[in-house]
């Protein structure tokens, strides 16, 4: 979803830098990840969306219920997004705000989908020609999807490779119809 993106980045963003000048990026990634857990509760997103609760009411409970979890600015953070109504993109701060963590580190995510399961030594190879490429520490995650009948799709942030057998048969067809 582009909009929940769109609106989770200059959160994301301002929490990063804040973390990052205080030097404490784990911190502040351990207390999103609590927060995010308990805005997933049932109970929780009900109230969020339910117009009896008012935003004081909810920060009130949201505090009560993480206790001694968050730090008086992780507390100010998930008040300010209950107060403008952005309890619902917590989940994509918590992404972005790993993803800004891990681009600092120097390691980029890559997902692979492959149509067939991967040795060790097939990803480690993978991610040492990605390392080549991105100039970077490279995790990549691999999924099995046998639809792409052979080959494999690599996305490393918002670049995205395909070559997937998929791919190319779209690709021909794609040509044909032009």
């Amino acid at each position: 979803m582009a909009e929940l993106a769109t609106i989770a980045r200059p959160y994301a963003e301002a929490v990063f830098r804040l973390a990052k000048e205080t030097n404490s990026l784990a911190s502040w990634a351990e207390q999103l990840a609590f927060a995010q857990l308990v805005a997933a509760d049932s109970e929780m997103q009900r109230l969020s969306v339910d117009p009896k609760v008012d935003s004081s009411q909810l920060s009130e409970l949201f505090l009560s219920v993480t206790g001694k979890n968050l730090n008086a600015e992780a507390g100010n953070f998930i008040k300010l997004l209950i107060e403008n109504g952005r309890l619902n993109v917590l989940p994509e701060i918590v992404t972005q705000f790993e993803s800004l963590k891990a681009n600092e580190g120097g390691v980029l995510e890559a997902s692979v989908t492959s149509a067939f399961a991967m040795s060790t030594e097939q990803i480690a190879e993978l991610s040492a020609r990605l390392e080549k490429k991105f100039n970077r520490k490279i995790n990549a995650t691999v999924t099995v999807d046998a639809a792409l009948i052979g080959g494999v799709i690599v996305m490393v942030g918002d670049e995205v490779y395909d070559a997937s057998v998929r791919g190319k048969l779209q690709g021909m067809a794609y040509a044909l119809k032009r």
